[in-house]
């Protein structure tokens, strides 16, 4: 066995401890990292990047096919579904490179490709290596979670851990699960040329504003896609090409490929959490505010402490701890200005709360702003004019802001900005965007804040009534 020691030593190569081991050892902390399988973690290989970059191929197949209202012909695309997933598999190796193994060991971390299990509250082991560290940081993630529906285990399925593997362009997906990742890559399929059906046991995109949801999901059926709510699934039978589900109404749903996207579980098997005195819950380990376990010596980040599972978090409980980790200074996360964003199109965003969430928050103190798309010239010189953002106003302080819409993911950075800084509405109204953008959407919603304060007062009529008279 070889003994070793460091100051920080990381669990996990995703996102969250590649930003805490690149950050510790810059800082002048001796840095170790654990990583059992792809650097770059889920992200990079089966999330946030591969998804996007099928999007991509789905947005450019659907482009062709609805160009005529640009003055362009309409053609029917040629989708080379092998050759999408390439595009996937070379976005994946640009980025590689970022995460990999000679890059942190050029900065000086100590990369060891073994997974690691704690053997005692302070010791952690890795392949022959004992490592004994004074700070000890569990990025582990999460991976698909796939519930014991009966006859599943007889029937060949994919995750979106296998997904992006698939050169064998599905005839009649079938996808379980209504959340962002199902219905991403629903989209991107049925642009590229398979028919897709969504089976979700409650409300498809029901985390999100209902009336936000509503705009994605309307597109969506008008674009092809068969939707099934309230189906929660009883049975799946079939073989490779020949799948059925059937739904707890009696619903039967038949398609050629499987994909289950019903939510994530963390990675905390492996980690022998119960030698090193670390609890946790039924979403995973426990944290306090400062990310620490049940073990001081021991913190919790992203996916596997349990909480908003995006890759955008992981890499801001980095920072939480490095604080606190590095400097032994207080340092707490919140959550009240993490946005995030679904890649449908239109896209879906959310920073801070919801309508209801503000409502059952502050009652009558709470002010609804709505602007529409249909309002913004660009978005008219574009033909994207389906979408709104909706603004919840608390004392001339944005609370929250919901986005549906072309961009959401974009704009939906000022807002995310705003809360970050408790921002007052007559800041962002103070700002000059450029004419025309999209991003004006923005400051005319705050501009319909401040609207009916200086359009319907009657005290502002009276004042100019009464200053006009008197200037020479």
């Amino acid at each position: 066995m070889n003994e070793l020691k460091t100051d920080v030593l990381v669990i996990g190569g995703g996102s969250g401890g590649l930003s805490v081991a690149a950050g510790a050892v810059q800082m002048g902390a001796s840095v170790i990292l654990l990583e059992g399988h792809k650097m770059g973690g889920d992200c990079l290989n089966y999330g946030c990047v591969p998804s996007k970059a099928l999007i991509a191929s789905g947005k450019a197949a659907h482009a062709q096919a609805h160009s005529a209202k640009y003055g362009v012909a309409d053609v029917k695309p040629k989708v080379d579904y092998a050759a999408a997933k390439d595009h996937v598999a070379d976005v994946i190796a640009q980025i590689e490179p970022v995460d990999s193994p000679e890059r942190f060991e050029g900065l000086g971390v100590t990369v060891i490709q073994e997974y690691g299990h704690f053997i005692s509250d302070t010791q952690v082991q890795a392949g022959d290596n004992v490592i004994t560290a004074r700070r000890v940081i569990i990025a582990t993630g999460s991976s698909p979670f796939v519930p014991p529906i009966p006859g599943l285990d007889q029937v060949p399925y994919e995750t979106n851990e296998t997904l992006f593997e698939l050169r064998e362009q599905p005839k009649h997906l079938l996808i379980v699960g209504g959340g962002p990742i199902g219905m991403e890559m629903a989209q991107a399929h049925l642009r590229l040329g398979s028919k897709v059906t969504v089976i979700e046991g409650m409300k498809a995109l029901g985390n999100d504003d209902p009336e936000m949801a509503a705009v994605v999901l309307d597109n969506l059926r008008a674009e092809g896609l068969e939707i099934a709510e309230d189906a929660m699934a009883s049975e799946i039978r079939g073989k490779a090409g020949a799948i059925e589900i059937e739904a707890k109404d009696g619903r039967i749903f038949k398609g050629t490929h499987l994909l289950m996207a019903v939510g994530r579980k963390s990675n905390i098997d492996k980690l022998n959490l119960e030698a090193a005195g670390i609890e946790t819950t039924r979403r995973g380990i426990k944290v306090d505010a400062s990310m620490k376990t049940t073990n001081r010596r021991a913190y919790a980040i992203g996916d596997v402490a349990g909480g908003l599972q995006f890759t955008h978090v992981a890499g801001y409980h980095a920072g939480v701890i490095i604080r606190s980790a590095l400097f032994g200074l207080p340092s707490k996360q919140r959550t009240d200005h993490i946005p995030w964003a679904t890649y449908t199109d239109p896209e879906l965003a959310q920073v801070g709360m919801t309508e209801v969430q503000a409502q059952e928050a502050h009652g009558d103190k709470l002010e609804v702003v709505r602007f529409h798309y249909e309002h913004n010239d660009r978005a008219i010189a574009e033909r994207k004019t389906k979408g709104l953002i909706k603004l919840m106003v608390v004392k001339g302080r944005p609370v929250g802001a919901s986005i549906a819409g072309y961009q959401a993911g974009e704009l939906i950075n000022l807002w995310a900005l705003a809360l970050a800084n408790k921002m007052k509405m007559s800041q962002i109204a103070a700002m000059v965007a450029p004419y025309p953008t999209i991003g004006e959407i923005n400051k005319r919603a705050a501009g319909a804040y401040f609207s009916p304060r200086l359009f319907d007062s009657p005290w502002v009529k009276r004042v100019v009534g009464f200053v006009q008279r008197w200037l020479p």
